[in-house]
Parts: C-alpha cells; structure tokens; sequence
C-alpha cells in the first residue's frame, strides 16, 4: 500500500510530505484548491507523460517521491524481482520533470521508463477518475470490468494469443492460395537449377584444383623439357656445374696444408656441390612423375567447361556453384512448404480448433461472472436511490470471434422491475449512470488485486442518504484495501477513518496548496464548512459533530460486497 509521498515544486505545491495509512482516508477542500493534485502527482509516478507546465512557476524542476509497502503486493514483489530492481518489503518510486521537458525516473534507485513505471503501477493503484461513468457506456469497457471481475486475465490473454495464431494461419493460406501459380512456376524453375547442380556435384575446392591440373598437365611437354636439360647443366656432360665442383674441391684441397684459413671456404663450396646432387634427384624424380596424358587433360578441361558453362548460365562465378546449390536447395524446400496447401490447411483448423476452445472456455467463465457481478451490482444500486432498479449483463455472439472472444458484453439497464431492461448508452439517465459507476467501481474493486484504491470525486451528482451510503461503502472497503478518495460531500468524508485538508492560500511566494492531516475537532469543522458554506453557526457545528460521531465504523447496512462469489464461496 501507499506508504508516503513526497511532492516538490509540482503545479502549486511547494513541499509536501504526506504519510498514508491503512483503511479509508479523504481529501476534502474548497473548489479549486488543488484536491486532485495528489492524483496528478501519483499519476506521474506511475507513467503518464509529464510536461514542463506542471512544475511550479519559478522552479527548475519537479520532484515526485512515492513510498509502498508490498506486504500486501506479491504480484509487484515478483515483478520487481524479474527486473533486478527489488529490495526487500518495499518500492520507491522517483521521477523529476525539469524545465526543458525532460523527464527521468527511478524504481528503488534503478533508471526506469514510463512503461516499466506503467506496467508496476497497474499492480499498485487503481485510480478511478470522477468521469469514469462516461466511459462506461463503452463495450470495451464494459467487457474489461466483467473480465477483471471474473479474474480472467489469464484466458483473456490465452485468447488474443489464439486468436492471432488463427489469424497468421489463415493469412499465410490465403496467400499460398493468392500465389500457389506464382509460386508454381518458380518452384519448377528451382526444381531445374537443383536438378542441374546436383548432377553436376561440384565442391567448393574443385575450381581451383582442376584449374591447377590443367595447366600442369597442358604444359606437360615443356615442364619434362625443362626438367631434363636442367638435370644435364647440373650433372652430365663435361661442363656440368657437379663435375666442376668437384674440380674445384679437389685443387682446394691441394692448397690446405699451405693454410688452415681455406677450410670454411671448402666446407661451403662441398655444401654447394651436395645440394646439387641433391636438386639433380629431385629433377629426375619430378621428370620420371611427369607424364603426357591427352585422355586426362581432355577430362579436365571437359569438367572445367561444364561447370563454366553452368556458373555462367546462372550468373555466379564457377567457385561458387556449390553455394548457389545449397541457397538453391533451401529456397526450394520454402516455396514447397508455402505451396503445400494440404499442410497450409491442416495448420489452419489446428490454430481454429485451439482458438474455439480457449476462447469457449473465456465464454463460460464470463456468462457465470456476468451472473453474480450483475446481482452484485443490482444489490449495491438498491442502496443508491434506485431501488427497484437493476442491471443485466448480455453476451452478445460474433459470428467470426475476435481477438477478445466469441462474444461482445452489454450491460443493460432498467430503472424499476416494470421497465424493459436496456443498453446503459440509450437507458440511463446521467445520475443514473454515475451512480450505476460508483457500484461497479465499488464491486470490482473488491475482487481487484491491487491494494491502493483511488477514488477523484465518483460521488459527484450525488447527496443525502445515497451520499452516506456511499460513505458506509467506501468505508467498508477500507477494511480490506486502502482507500483514498477525493470528495465534496461531508457524508463521506465522515465515513473516513482518516481526512486531509487542502487549502489554497496566497504569500509572498505566489499561490501555494497546502496538505494537513485533520484532528477529529478539525474534521468537525472542515464538515461544518461542507455542510455550511462560509457561514458556519453552532447549529452547523452541531450537525456535523452529529455526523461524525454517527459515521464510525459500525457494520454496513448495505449489502456487504464480499467475494466475487465465483469460487463457490
């Protein structure tokens, strides 16, 4: 729950430090004080866009600090854990908004984005503004209340999932179907070309090896030539360079008894004469190899032109044949998948099946939701000035589904038991639907997950006893759940077991709102000025001390909003 926040240079509050506890608390003040700036300021924290407007004229920045207690949160405890943004039992979140636009924010001391502060928000508040019953005529709207009601989350998702695997399914036949020619005909082609280079079997090295055997191999002739008359200048014949070497070695040798200093110079020059005879060898055994083969050239210049031949006709150079057959290959298996009609058709009824059962199974959860939320909700409106009055929730089928299920969801209305039920748009009056607002705001509220619940003057258009009914109700959610709510009406800010003052007043600074927490004789005269107006008189004061000590916390007379009732409970 919330813990504490922290407001600084924010619209027209300078500093405030505002410490929360359990139960049902209220913001109460004069019109235009700045009573919904508290929301404002959690709603930054919790991910809506800020711009350089909401910081307090003559300010650099905006600073916005919320303290949570997740003892009761263990969707947002496992959540922060995923993140590696966790400590342990509690949550800060931090954002500023600096003058130029810019806007930073931090979860436990971790930079955060808006979605991330979007997305650990859903799990700590619900906010329900004062215009909320104008959303409720809405289907979207309507079917998400019946969904979270039902706690349904999870099949909701199954089957938008389902229903988008159907989607792909039938898109990726009808374009099989829309190409199968097209697709036809280039497989045929590639059928062609694989055909070809798999009878051609080449490797990626062959290019280059037989490039090199054909010259050696055209050359013969000259090579064996080559070989032969460089084995003579080395080793045959009287000018031979081997037989004047020895020569040589012979007279050097002669001359070392007359000087020792000829030794190396000998050592170097037989060095020189053993490599000769060694290279003269390795002549004769490279000539005896060599050989004139005509066959074998011809075979070697024949595969060499195929595969010239076919890398020239498919435009890559012959070096890359092998590639070209495997990219080949696996274009082939793609387009004979994708023409595979049979196999297209087959997915596609898999993916309708799965859709049909997720999406069935979601319709049966919410025809027995819509069943209890609906007598919730007619039971809550009995106790709201419309007695007699009371809602019913339709299933509408689709004849194709969508991505929310088979059916759409209309609550209907009637304002006595005579009255046909019908749509709450064309139906309700507008106090009937705000007041229609509060009770299923304060029936889903009760099976919600979150465990700060916010309410911004929902009670508006309302008074009298339907007000303190409404007091009694929130009051009783309060004692489950933490409960803040913006109000005008004393009879619920009597209910509340905590009340906060905001007061707008002018100093030198300029025009500041100011937050106090309430002393019960505080709270008798904050509901004196309710009740009153300006001119409170001691029979004002007396009323509202009336008020105040009849709105303690006593047993509600109205139905109590227990469980959703779905569990067999």
């Amino acid at each position: 729950m919330l813990r504490q926040l922290s407001i600084r240079d924010f619209v027209i509050v300078s500093q405030e430090e505002l410490d929360f506890a359990q139960g049902f608390s209220v913001l109460t003040g004069e019109t235009g004080a700045g009573k919904s700036i508290l929301l404002d300021a959690l709603g930054l924290l919790l991910g809506e866009r800020g711009e350089a407007g909401l910081i307090r004229a003559g300010a650099d920045r905006a600073e916005l600090i919320a303290s949570f207690d997740l003892d009761d949160a263990p969707q947002a405890t496992a959540w922060l854990a995923e993140q590696e943004m966790a400590v342990p039992g509690e949550l800060l979140l931090r954002r500023v908004l600096d003058a130029q636009g810019r806007s930073r924010a931090w979860i436990n001391g971790r930079p955060a984005t808006l979605q991330q502060l979007r997305e650990i928000g859903e799990m700590l508040v619900d906010i329900h503004g004062q215009h909320a019953h104008q959303s409720l005529s809405r289907g979207e709207v309507q079917r998400q209340l019946l969904d979270g009601f039902g706690d349904q989350s999870a099949l909701v998702h199954a089957v938008a999932a389902a229903w988008r695997a159907r989607r792909d399914a039938r898109e990726r036949l009808g374009v099989a179907r829309q190409e199968a020619a097209r697709l036809e005909s280039e497989r045929d082609a590639l059928r062609l070309r694989v055909s070809e280079l798999a009878a051609l079997n080449t490797n990626p090295e062959e290019w280059s090896l037989l490039a090199a055997t054909q010259t050696r191999l055209a050359h013969a002739a000259s090579l064996i030539d080559t070989a032969a008359t460089a084995e003579e200048m080395l080793a045959q014949g009287e000018q031979s360079l081997s037989r004047a070497l020895a020569q040589t070695l012979v007279r050097l040798r002669g001359q070392l008894a007359h000087d020792a200093a000829l030794a190396p110079i000998i050592d170097l020059v037989d060095g020189g004469r053993i490599q000769i005879e060694e290279a003269v060898h390795a002549l004769r055994a490279y000539r005896e190899k060599l050989e004139l083969d005509p066959a074998e050239l011809a075979r070697v210049e024949a595969r060499l032109g195929a595969m010239h031949d076919l890398a020239r006709k498919y435009r890559v150079r012959p070096e890359e044949l092998c590639a070209l057959h495997q990219q080949t290959s696996e274009r082939l298996r793609s387009i004979e998948a994708a023409v595979d009609l049979p196999a297209l058709e087959r997915s596609c009824a898999v993916a309708e099946r799965d859709y049909l059962e997720q999406a069935r199974a979601l319709s049966a959860a919410r025809a027995k939701a819509a069943v209890v939320l609906a007598a919730k909700v007619s039971d809550a409106m009995q106790t709201l000035a419309m007695a007699g009055g009371s809602i019913e929730i339709a299933l509408l089928p689709r004849t194709e589904g969508s991505s929310f299920g088979l059916e759409d969801v209309e609550f209907r209305f009637r304002a006595h038991a005579q009255q046909v039920a019908g749509p709450l748009s064309r139906v309700a009056s507008g106090g009937e639907l705000s007041r229609l607002s509060l009770a299923i705001q304060v029936v889903t509220s009760e099976v919600a997950q979150v465990p700060t619940l916010i309410f911004d003057e929902v009670d508006a258009g309302i008074g009298g006893g339907v007000a303190q009914t409404v007091g009694r109700l929130l009051q009783d959610l309060g004692e489950r759940r933490q409960v803040l709510c913006v109000t005008h009406l004393p009879q619920v800010a009597a209910c509340a077991d905590e009340q906060w003052e905001v007061v707008k007043a002018s100093d030198a600074v300029g025009v500041q709102t100011r937050l106090s927490r309430l002393s019960e004789a505080r709270r008798v005269e904050e509901l004196a000025r309710m009740l009153g107006g300006a001119h409170i008189t001691a029979k004002t004061r007396a009323h509202a001390r009336e008020l105040f000590s009849g709105s303690r916390r006593v047993t509600i007379t109205a139905p109590r909003l227990a469980r959703n009732g779905l569990s067999g409970e």
